[in-house]
């Protein structure tokens, strides 16, 4: 009783933990909600395979092959959200994950992907309403078409030329992270028909970084996309200088091994040279920020404040720079700030699936407080097991990105701080208008 009459005079008492909270969403507005066809700015979709044959391209570094961790409360199968995941695509009739019932959800599962065959990824994206869904990929593949997949490329190899031993044996994660971007180089090269690398820094750049670049947007590429924060700190500045790294990698491309001062400095004007060629190219520049996958992960390298020297630099203004994750939980809070910068965009994506809903409520109302033009969706989904899959993964985290949505405007709304109106706009704009803007697509 005495709570009641505490949440019925919430304005008159500040202090009280649940003023100005919106524990549920409006119904209405949720409603409404659910009914926009959504632009997803951040996934990892398999493609469609034959039996017998393995899909290595939905990510170039893939999280599977390394030590395991432990999954978060969201992301464990007994998840009731993956339930209804498998009620609403398969109509699966069950409350329970028995054996035999499991079995039967599989074939269903299976009788549904041999009907839609190539179409299958088409037609996951219609029971999640997703309407666009960028593709974290080494290469697309069946069934990952545009308009409904657009690509987005992976270029970490390109900051990495020279031998890259040292580095590796950082953390057993970065010991598998570079033998895979190691062999990403040599893909590129052979993709531009070279067999080796240049012997000076501008044959490198003029040669095969921006061809490599020419190439994926030649093919298809919407934007690029950087995973260095499995790698290396995301501290790129400041600015070096051309004759320095010039003679770093004159030296070393020869075969020693660079010492870690000198291999940064290179790293470094690279990222900034790939950045600027992006903006002539007119690719937004997508990087993880935030936590990662492995438990070698280095979490404080993955700060998006690390990045102001790069989202500082004049000469990069006409490049736009995507904060993947908004900071994954740890850093949001940098994100928001960050955002001011008139070239700077953030989505919400691996929250979606990471943590609660109320939780990711929480993170998308401060990033609508602060810049609701440049926030974005952005489920994240990968392919996992046979019975907890992309379109699974997909499912939950679209539900909860909706929901989480609908709470947030519901507390904005609440508290005085916009209209109804407002906030069915400012929920067009986070699902879909703020990315088709910044990628030229238009808007409904």
């Amino acid at each position: 009783m005495l709570k009641n009459l505490l949440v019925a005079f919430c304005p008159l008492l500040l202090l009280y933990p649940y003023c100005g909270h919106a524990q549920v969403a409006d119904q209405q507005l949720l409603a409404e909600i659910n009914k926009i066809k959504a632009i997803d700015n951040h996934s990892h979709p398999p493609k469609v395979v034959s039996p017998g044959e393995k899909d290595d391209d939905f990510d170039a570094l893939p999280c599977d092959p390394l030590e395991p961790s432990d999954p978060t409360t969201v992301t464990r199968p007994e998840n009731p959200q993956y339930l209804a995941a498998w009620k609403a695509l398969y109509n699966y009739p069950y409350s329970d994950r028995s054996p035999e019932h499991l079995r039967e959800l599989m074939q269903t599962k299976q009788k549904i992907m041999q009907e839609q065959g190539d179409n299958f990824p088409n037609w996951v994206l219609d029971q999640l309403g997703i309407e666009t869904e960028l593709a974290n990929r080494v290469a697309m593949g069946r069934g990952l078409q545009p308009p409904r997949f657009r690509w987005v490329p992976f270029v970490d190899a390109l900051l990495f030329p020279l031998k890259n031993s040292s580095s590796a044996s950082e953390t057993p994660d970065r010991k598998f992270f570079f033998q895979r971007e190691t062999m990403l180089l040599r893909r590129y090269l052979k993709d531009i028909d070279r067999d080796a690398l240049p012997t000076t820094l501008q044959d490198y750049t003029t040669k095969v970084v921006t061809p490599v670049l020419e190439q994926q947007k030649k093919n298809g590429a919407v934007a690029i996309k950087f995973e260095a924060a499995y790698l290396r700190s995301l501290d790129f500045g400041p600015t070096e200088p051309l004759e320095a790294v010039q003679q770093v990698y004159a030296h070393f491309i020869k075969g020693d091994v660079p010492l870690k001062p000198d291999y940064t400095r290179l790293q470094n004007y690279l990222f900034r040279y790939i950045a600027h060629e992006a903006g002539r190219l007119g690719l937004p520049v997508h990087i993880h920020t935030g936590g990662g996958c492995g438990s070698y992960f280095m979490l404080m390298g993955s700060n998006p404040a690390l990045l102001e020297s790069v989202l500082n630099d004049a000469s990069l203004r006409k490049t736009n720079f995507v904060l993947v994750h908004a900071g994954a939980g740890a850093f949001t809070k940098y994100v928001n700030y960050l955002l001011m910068k008139p070239n700077v965009y953030a989505d919400f994506s691996e929250q979606t699936w990471l943590i609660s809903t109320r939780k990711l409520s929480e993170t998308i109302r401060d990033l609508l407080e602060w810049y609701p033009e440049k926030v974005m969706f952005g489920t994240d989904l990968y392919a996992n097991t046979p019975e907890i899959n992309w379109e699974e993964i997909g499912w939950q985290a679209t539900q909860s990105s909706r929901e989480a949505l609908a709470i947030a405007l519901t507390g904005m709304m609440q508290d005085g701080e916009i209209t109804r109106e407002r906030a069915l706009e400012l929920a067009h704009m986070a699902l879909h208008d703020n990315a088709a803007r910044l990628y030229g697509w238009g808007q409904h």
